[in-house]
């Protein structure tokens, strides 16, 4: 066992005088120690339930034989972060979560580990921490919140983003603001629909790294905390089978990762997380490689805020398994992948049952016959940029409008609600990148004001910063390379016309080559009063989010 080197021997003797301080047994000195790590805290609402999930995956994992040990993860609430110098911390805790983890499982020498997760850098945080330590891992989140019910009808967080901006319309009143505030998020859980939080709990379903149900079985019921005992129990059998991390995520199960974000209409944070993720082990691809998948891909699925079904519905459908059944029907699967059960990917979903066609369209009659997200390129994002195509209207997939021109999501909100943007107008939001911002902080605030003011169906907004999976409409983010770097972002006039082509992947600043070069002459990044571990951050980074969320290798 790899606990041996701190446990076994003449010179492990002092280690085994502190574990003798924890009270641990004779007994237990000889059974493979597994780090529970927990990521309860209580000031996310989607972490304030995990105590109880980290209980259960401990009595899991000394029934099958081992000896559960908790040691903690950080975890940000975006919801709460949002609008305010905070949101510049969130992204990058995902790398501190990594790092930390790495330090506290290699440290102590567990023989396996059992994540306990729920929002949105928490998960991929420890899934880069998983493939780095690369010891038998399984993850079971904390499970999605409930939709709230404002006027017998299902509603959820991006529901209150967007009544703020109804209220700054005159279209509601303080006492409905009031009302969604008490209503839209009824319980514990990570935000209702297919937020950032969700997708990416979903996808570490899809990856073969959680058991079925991880991503969709709600936060308060009582089957979650059977989950997690199954949980405990699955990663002493990976200890017996010497199943690991990186037998699991390969590049074919990153692929099937993908397809599977495409058939749910998955955040566009996937697209900076899946990269991450897929750089530690090794796997570097092109996120054009998106759009390849996308072309074949048929979305299946309109969760929130995209549609009117929530991840409790997803669940009663039959959940992921029941969408990959679905999927591989068109062969776009790999089921030979490995998974946390110690079966195949085939293995797992060929008994699956879609119980809901309107939850989860069968293949033949999809949303959309292409995929849920697209990566487009074009002289404005020479790198690319991602836009959350299935929650685009129709009549926003091409688009073409002056730049209206701010610095600052602060900036942009404001002339938003003062009724300065006008249908037609294309709302450019720069300097929010990793470097730029720094910290490349999340808009969900402007596209609800937008959708708020009647707009979302009539503005375009495009950013260096990213977007929310809660975020809907013609909403494009993670323009790269970021204004901060000298991206042709930073050279936008007010006025210039852009066009946005989400069915040919193109966005097109027209303005010539020539121009944008005489822009660029003289040009200086715009230096920002920052501190601490942003300024630190900022240093560091040279492309977006240093060099492994959109992998370049001219950028390393």
């Amino acid at each position: 066992m790899i606990s041996d080197n701190a446990r076994k021997g003449m010179q492990a003797a002092p280690a085994r005088s502190l574990f003798n301080a924890l009270g641990m047994t004779e007994e237990e000195m000889h059974k493979p120690m597994i780090g529970i790590v927990c990521s309860y805290n209580e000031i996310v609402p989607g972490h304030m339930n995990l105590d109880k999930i980290a209980q259960a995956v401990k009595m899991g994992v000394a029934e099958a034989g081992g000896v559960p040990v908790m040691f903690p993860a950080i975890a940000v609430c975006d919801g709460i972060a949002m609008g305010h110098v905070g949101m510049k911390y969130s992204l990058v805790t995902r790398d501190l979560i990594a790092d930390s983890t790495e330090c506290m499982a290699i440290a102590h020498q567990f023989d396996g580990l059992v994540m306990i997760p729920n929002c949105d850098k928490n998960v991929p945080g420890l899934l880069m921490a998983a493939a780095r330590v690369n010891i038998p891992t399984v993850f079971v989140s904390g499970g999605p919140m409930l939709a709230g019910h404002i006027h017998g009808k299902k509603r959820s967080l991006s529901s209150m983003f967007e009544a703020v901006g109804s209220f700054a319309a005159g279209t509601m009143t303080e006492e409905d603001v009031r009302n969604y505030e008490e209503n839209v998020c009824p319980t514990c859980g990570s935000c209702s629909g297919m937020y950032t939080a969700n997708s990416m709990n979903c996808l570490t379903e899809v990856l073969g790294m959680g058991l079925r149900g991880n991503g969709t079985i709600p936060a308060v019921y009582s089957q979650r905390l059977r989950l997690a005992k199954h949980a405990g129990m699955a990663v002493m059998d990976m200890i017996e089978k010497n199943i690991r991390p990186r037998d699991i995520m390969t590049k074919e199960a990153f692929e099937n990762a993908l397809t599977m974000d495409m058939a749910l209409g998955c955040s566009t944070n996937t697209m900076l997380h899946i990269p991450a993720i897929a750089h530690e082990v090794g796997f570097d691809f092109d996120i054009e490689m998106a759009n390849r998948i996308s072309e074949k891909t048929p979305n299946l699925c309109h969760l929130a805020p995209a549609g009117p079904t929530y991840m409790e519905d997803l669940n009663e459908a039959g959940g992921i398994y029941a969408v990959m059944n679905e999927i591989s029907k068109l062969g776009l699967l790999n089921l030979d992948c490995m998974t946390v059960t110690g079966k195949t990917v085939g293995e797992n979903i060929k008994n699956a049952i879609n119980l809901n066609p309107e939850v989860i369209r069968p293949v033949d009659e999809p949303y959309m016959k292409t995929g849920g997200l697209a990566v487009l390129k074009g002289n404005l994002a020479p790198r690319g940029c991602v836009v959350k195509r299935s929650a685009v209207v129709p009549e926003m997939m091409v688009h073409e409008g002056p730049a209206r021109v701010f610095e600052s999501e602060e900036e942009a909100i404001t002339a938003i609600k003062g009724g300065k943007i006008v249908a037609g107008d294309v709302v450019v939001i720069r300097y929010e990148g990793p470097k730029g911002g720094p910290g490349m902080r999340e808009m969900l605030n402007p596209t609800s004001a937008i959708a708020g003011m009647g707009l979302g169906s009539s503005v375009a907004l495009i950013t260096d910063g990213r977007f929310s999976g809660a975020s809907r409409g013609a909403s494009i983010g993670h323009v790269s390379p970021e204004a901060a770097l000298g991206g042709p972002i930073a050279f936008v006039h007010e006025g210039d016309i852009i066009r946005i082509n989400i069915p040919e992947y193109k966005i097109e600043l027209k303005v010539s080559d020539e121009e944008l070069a005489k822009r660029k002459e003289g040009w200086m990044p715009k230096e920002k009063n920052v501190s601490g571990y942003l300024a630190r951050y900022a240093k560091l980074v040279t492309s977006a989010d240093r060099g492994a969320i959109l992998h370049s290798p001219e950028n390393d």
